[in-house]
C-alpha cells in the first residue's frame, strides 16, 4: 500500500521536523509563506495552495475518536496516496494525519466541556487542528493554534471551514522555549517523539506552570520515546482511549491512546 510508503516516511522525517521545532527561527517549508509568524482571523489564503490542498486531500470524520469533527486528511481515495511522497511540492504534511494523541484529547474535550469552557487554550504542535476545533466547540474563551509549517496553518482555516467555525487565530512561529504565555490550558499531542524536543518541552511546560499556573494536557498513543521520558514521572492519567480499527492500521497497531495531567512537583523544578 502507498500509504504506508507515506506514513513510515513521515515517521522516518521526524528527527528533521523536530530539528525545525528546536530551532528557536523556526520556520516552515513554502517560501511563499516563509516570513509570515501568525495567522490572524479574517487572513485571505493563498488561493493557490488551497486549492491544491483542496483537491488532494478528502474530508472525512471516520474511523476516528471525534465523528463530530470533519477534517481534510490524506486516505486512499487520495492522489497522493499512490503518489511517490517525494512528488508532494510541499513540506512533509505532519498535518495531513490525525495522530491518536490528538484523537484522544479531542475526544476528551468534547465529552468534557468544562475543561475548556471560558478558558483560554493553547494547542501546540496543532496539526491538523483538531484539538483547537474541539475547544472552540467546547466554549473555550481563547484559541491559539501553534505548528511550525505554514501550509499546516492553511489546512487548519479549511477544517475550520468544514465546521461552521470562524478560524482562530494559528501561529507558525516556534514558541517552545520563548516566554511562558498566560494561558489556562496547554494541550499537546504526540509532540515526543524526539529526546532533545521531549526534554525542550519539558522545560518550557514546567515554566507555564511554575509563571503562570497553566494546566497542561498530553496526548499520546504510548510510544516509547514518550514512556522513556523522565516525563511521565509527573504524568497522572486523566483517561485512556480504544482506538478505531482504522486508526490502529494507521499507526502500526497501537491500541488505545492516552490523556495525560502534566503536574511537576516542586521537588523537581530543576530537573
Amino acid at each position: 500500500m502507498a500509504f504506508r510508503s507515506w506514513k513510515c516516511l513521515l515517521l522516518d522525517r521526524q528527527d528533521t521536523f523536530a530539528k525545525a521545532w528546536r530551532s528557536r527561527r523556526g520556520g516552515g517549508p513554502s517560501l511563499r509563506w516563509k516570513r509570515c509568524s501568525h495567522w490572524s482571523t479574517g487572513k485571505s489564503l493563498d488561493p493557490e495552495v488551497r486549492a491544491f490542498l483542496e483537491e488532494n486531500t478528502e474530508v472525512t470524520s471516520s474511523g476516528h475518536l471525534t465523528p463530530e469533527i470533519r477534517l481534510r486528511l490524506l486516505t486512499p481515495r487520495c492522489r497522493f496516496w499512490k503518489e511517490k511522497p517525494d512528488l508532494w511540492p510541499y513540506g512533509d504534511p505532519f498535518w495531513a494525519i490525525y495522530w491518536p494523541g490528538g484523537q484522544a484529547l479531542s475526544r476528551y474535550i468534547l465529552d468534557n466541556p468544562r475543561v475548556v469552557k471560558g478558558r483560554s487554550v493553547l494547542d501546540l504542535g496543532s496539526g491538523c487542528g483538531a484539538t483547537a476545533i474541539a475547544a472552540v466547540m467546547s466554549g473555550a474563551s481563547q484559541v491559539l493554534a501553534n505548528d511550525i509549517d505554514p501550509i499546516a496553518g492553511i489546512a487548519m482555516v479549511l477544517n475550520c471551514e468544514l465546521n461552521h467555525l470562524n478560524p482562530f487565530p494559528i501561529t507558525i512561529k516556534n514558541i517552545i522555549n520563548s516566554e511562558a504565555g498566560n494561558w489556562d490550558l496547554i494541550v499537546l499531542g504526540d509532540m515526543f517523539y524526539d529526546e532533545q524536543l521531549a526534554d525542550g518541552l519539558h522545560h518550557w511546560l514546567r515554566k507555564c506552570i511554575r509563571i503562570q499556573q497553566t494546566e497542561v494536557l498530553i496526548g499520546d498513543p504510548g510510544r516509547h520515546q514518550f514512556l522513556s521520558h523522565r516525563i511521565c514521572s509527573q504524568l497522572h492519567k486523566v483517561i485512556e482511549y480504544s482506538l478505531p480499527e482504522y486508526t490502529r492500521q494507521e499507526n502500526n497497531g497501537l491500541t488505545s491512546s492516552t490523556v495525560w495531567s502534566y503536574q511537576p512537583s516542586d521537588s523537581l523544578e530543576s530537573c
